[in-house]
């Protein structure tokens, strides 16, 4: 019962022979400097087992029209082999890391894991390093500031599993002591 949460398309590298996978996974900031995320993958994914045998991946910011593809490759978790051939999505290649990308996301953030833990019963964390991040013309400012308007971000209501968009801004971070340049 924390909205929001991101939602957000893990992409990782398939095994030898195999389609790359997208996953959607429960996903946490860590840290802002230096940037680092977490992930966390159910015993049962597919995403777990190729982020054990692959240490790097690209978390996928997607918008608002992309919530069809989103919920699909959401409900076919481990049950589908090949999900950008399932939701028509378009594989792109990550500029720094080993790893696929959802081209149609405006923003990917590109990983390396530092480390993971076991969380029983039927979880793995995985924290990362972001060691690139690309964002598509109009979705950052000159300054890489996000221009939250211009891009129909969502995110994910854990506690009542809906998705909503951004909506209006409502303040920032250090607000109350006149600072506007904190961007984590």
């Amino acid at each position: 019962m924390i909205p929001p949460v991101p939602a957000i398309l893990l992409t990782v590298n398939g095994r030898p022979g195999d389609p790359d996978e997208i996953s959607v996974l429960w996903t946490f900031v860590v840290n802002g400097d230096p940037p680092q995320i977490g992930v966390s993958a159910g015993f049962e994914h597919q995403a777990r087992e190729l982020l054990e045998l692959h240490d790097e991946f690209v978390l996928n910011v997607p918008v608002a029209s992309m919530i069809e593809a989103f919920d699909t490759v959401d409900m076919n978790s481990s049950r589908v082999a090949d999900k950008f051939a399932l939701t028509g999505l378009t594989r792109g290649a990550a500029t720094v890391v080993n790893a696929p990308t959802v081209a149609e996301s405006p923003i990917h953030c590109e990983c390396r894991r530092i480390a993971s833990l076991e969380v029983p019963p039927v979880r793995k964390l995985f924290i990362a390093e972001v060691v690139a991040t690309t964002a598509a013309p109009g979705a950052v400012d000159d300054a890489g500031r996000l221009v939250v308007p211009q891009v129909d971000f969502f995110g994910m209501t854990a506690g009542s599993g809906e998705h909503y968009t951004m909506g209006r801004r409502v303040g920032n971070i250090g607000m109350t002591v006149a600072r506007e340049d904190i961007r984590y």
